[in-house]
C-alpha cells in the first residue's frame, strides 16, 4: 500500500470517543479536579513523610484491595454489557447485557458498603477531618470519590432499567456507552487513589 493510500485511508479509521461529547467534557473536568487533589496530597506528603507513613499503616489495606477488585470487576462487567448490546439482535443479547450491568451495580454497591464499614471504624476511633493532615486528605479524597461512585451507580441503574425495557440495540446504544464512559472514569480514579493513599511510601 502506498503512502498516499495510507493517508487517504486514515479519516475512515478515526473514531470519536464512545458516548456523548458532553460526558467527556465532564469527565475531563472531573479528572482535572482529582489531579489537582492528588498533586496537593503528594506535595503535602513530601513535607510530612513520617506522619503520612505512620498513618498509612492505620488504614485497612485489605478492604482497599477488595474495593479495587470490586471496581475493576464492575468496569469489566460494564464493558461486557456494551459489547453484548453491540452484537446482532439475537433474542438473548438484551438480557445478557442487562445481567452484566446488574453485576456491575452489585459490585458498586459492595464498594460503597465496604467504604461505609471503613468510615464507621474510623469514626468509632474518633477520627475526623481535624485529626491530622493525613486524615484530612484521606477522608476528603475518598469521600469525594465515594460521591462519584454513588453518581456512577445512579447512572448504571438508569442504563440497566432502560436496557431491560429494550431501549438499546446494536444500532442505538449511545446512552449505554455514555454511562459506561463515566463509570470507567470512576474506576480509573480509584486505581490511582488506592496505591497513592493506602500503599505508596
Amino acid at each position: 500500500m502506498s503512502v498516499t493510500a495510507v493517508i487517504d485511508h486514515r479519516p475512515d479509521q478515526l473514531q470519536s470517543p464512545p458516548g456523548d461529547l458532553a460526558i467527556w467534557v465532564f469527565i475531563l473536568a472531573e479528572l482535572l479536579a482529582f489531579c489537582a487533589f492528588f498533586a496537593t496530597y503528594a506535595f503535602t506528603r513530601v513535607k510530612n513523610v513520617e506522619l503520612f507513613n505512620t498513618m498509612q499503616l492505620t488504614l485497612d489495606r485489605d478492604i482497599g484491595a477488595l474495593n479495587t477488585i470490586l471496581l475493576i470487576t464492575a468496569s469489566w462487567c460494564v464493558a461486557r454489557a456494551v459489547a453484548a448490546i453491540k452484537q446482532e439482535p439475537i433474542p438473548n443479547r438484551r438480557p445478557v447485557s442487562a445481567d452484566f450491568l446488574f453485576a456491575a451495580i452489585v459490585c458498586g454497591a459492595g464498594f460503597l458498603a465496604l467504604k461505609m464499614v471503613e468510615y464507621s471504624a474510623k469514626m468509632d476511633l474518633g477520627i475526623n477531618l481535624t485529626t491530622n493532615t493525613f486524615y484530612m486528605f484521606y477522608l476528603s479524597l475518598t469521600f469525594f470519590h465515594f460521591m462519584h461512585v454513588i453518581l456512577g451507580m445512579v447512572i448504571l441503574i438508569a442504563v440497566w432499567r432502560k436496557t431491560l425495557q429494550g431501549g438499546y440495540s446494536p444500532a442505538d446504544h449511545h446512552g449505554m456507552e455514555t454511562g459506561a464512559s463515566y463509570w470507567h472514569m470512576v474506576d480509573l480514579v480509584w486505581i490511582i487513589l488506592f496505591p497513592l493513599v493506602y500503599v505508596m511510601h
